[in-house]
């Protein structure tokens, strides 16, 4: 993936029109989406360096996660802090985390995920079948299931990061991204949602994967 294609990624995505419920925190409407999208280039070209063979689905972005920093799976202290066992996400890379997110407390899932992840030595690239953020109608600030239709609208842009890095696997984290890999053709292995109590269980999966894998 080169800086251009990155960057294109990155415009397309910002491009999809998502309806009422959501939210689409990359496109051109709201000056802070410009930061996110500045943000989300820079993850993907700090793990263009890495490698990654695995790529990890997860359901949407959480109000508290990515869609304030715009990188999947990370939370507003992620930014303020260090970089992490990786030296992903720390100071002088550019990553900017726009106004709103003071006062929007941190995402928790994002922090188990990369707890998770440390404890494993294992960097997959990360993503969502969804990649906007899923709301109730009239609450912004609220976290809703994505339907079929669209996650259906996310596909083409997990087809593109596993084409474009190369990936050797992709593994659904949760039922949602599994049913809609699913109905993309492809047969994956599922793990446990790290959120709501799922911590020990998407470690497990992922140590059983792992196994099979290596």
């Amino acid at each position: 993936m080169t800086s251009s294609s990155i960057d294109g990624f990155v415009d397309r995505l910002a491009a999809v029109a998502t309806g009422p419920g959501c939210n689409n925190f990359f496109d051109h409407t709201a000056p802070g989406n410009a930061q996110r999208r500045r943000n989300l280039a820079i993850y993907l070209r700090e793990m263009q360096d890495r490698d990654p063979k695995v790529l990890l689905v997860g359901e949407a972005p959480g109000y508290r996660g990515m869609r304030i920093t715009g990188v999947p799976f990370t939370n507003r202290t992620m930014f303020e802090g260090p970089a992490n066992e990786f030296g992903l996400f720390g100071p002088g890379k550019g990553y900017v985390l726009p106004a709103e997110a003071a006062g929007i407390a941190a995402e928790p899932t994002a922090t188990v995920m990369w707890q998770v992840l440390a404890e494993l030595e294992f960097l997959p690239l990360l993503w969502s079948a969804c990649p906007w953020h899923t709301h109730v109608p009239g609450r912004p600030l609220s976290n809703r299931t994505p339907k079929a239709s669209e996650a259906a609208l996310g596909t083409p842009f997990w087809q593109a990061l596993a084409e474009t890095f190369r990936i050797d696997t992709v593994v659904a984290v949760g039922n949602v991204a599994y049913r809609s890999l699913q109905r993309s053709g492809m047969d994956v292995p599922k793990i446990r949602h790290p959120a709501h109590g799922g911590r020990s269980g998407f470690k497990r999966g992922l140590q059983e994967f792992l196994a099979h894998s290596r």
